[in-house]
C-alpha cells in the first residue's frame, strides 16, 4: 500500500514543518530505517510525544496529518501528556479525520482530495465506504467538535490558529 500514498519524502518537509509550528508543534525527521518514536501502529506511521510528531521519509503524508490534527485539537495541558495514544473518545477521533483532510488543504501539492483517497487506500473504513463521502455526509457531528474549538470556520474551512490575534502577535501564521 505504501506504493499507493503520497510520503513525506515526496513533499518538501518544510512545508510541513511550517504548517504543524502554526499549531505550536514540531515536526522531527527521524533517520531512515530507525524506529518512529512515539508511534501507535509502528513503522512507518507518525509518532507522537508531548508536543512533537515524529516521522520518516517513508511516512504516509496523511499519517503525519492525522497525529498532527490529535495534538491540534488538545489543549496543552493534555497535549504535555501526550505519548504514543493521542485519545480514546470516538468524537474527537472523528474530528481528527475531518481535520487531516482540511491540513492537507494548506499543504502545496497535496490537498484534502490526496489525504482523502490515501486513507481509503490505507485501509480507513467509515460507514458510507469512502473518506469523501465521510466528509461531505456522514461528518456533521465532527464538524461541529472542530467549529466549537475554533479549529474550522462556519463555511467548513480550516481556521488560522491566530485568528482572533493582532498580526503581530501570531507571525508564523501571517500571509
Amino acid at each position: 500500500m505504501a506504493d499507493e500514498v503520497l510520503l513525506l519524502r515526496d513533499i518538501a518537509f518544510a512545508d510541513v514543518a511550517a504548517l504543524i509550528a502554526r499549531y505550536d508543534l514540531v515536526l522531527v525527521r527521524v533517520d531512515d530505517g530507525a524506529p518512529i518514536p512515539g508511534s501507535y501502529w509502528g513503522e512507518p506511521e507518525a509518532g507522537l510525544i508531548g508536543d512533537t510528531v515524529f516521522a520518516r521519509g517513508d511516512t504516509p503524508v496523511h499519517s503525519l496529518l492525522h497525529e498532527a490534527a490529535h495534538l491540534i485539537v488538545l489543549p496543552p495541558e493534555r497535549r504535555a501528556r501526550v505519548h504514543t495514544d493521542a485519545t480514546d473518545s470516538v468524537e474527537e477521533e472523528d474530528a481528527v479525520c475531518v481535520l487531516q483532510a482540511l491540513l492537507g488543504d494548506a499543504l502545496p501539492g497535496v490537498g484534502r482530495t490526496r489525504v482523502l483517497a490515501d486513507m481509503d487506500a490505507w485501509g480507513y473504513t467509515f460507514r458510507l465506504g469512502s473518506a469523501q463521502a465521510y466528509l461531505q455526509h456522514d461528518a456533521d457531528a465532527a464538524w461541529h467538535w472542530l467549529l466549537i474549538r475554533g479549529l474550522v470556520t462556519a463555511d467548513r474551512r480550516l481556521s488560522s490558529p491566530c485568528e482572533s490575534l493582532p498580526a503581530m502577535a501570531c507571525p508564523a501564521v501571517a500571509s
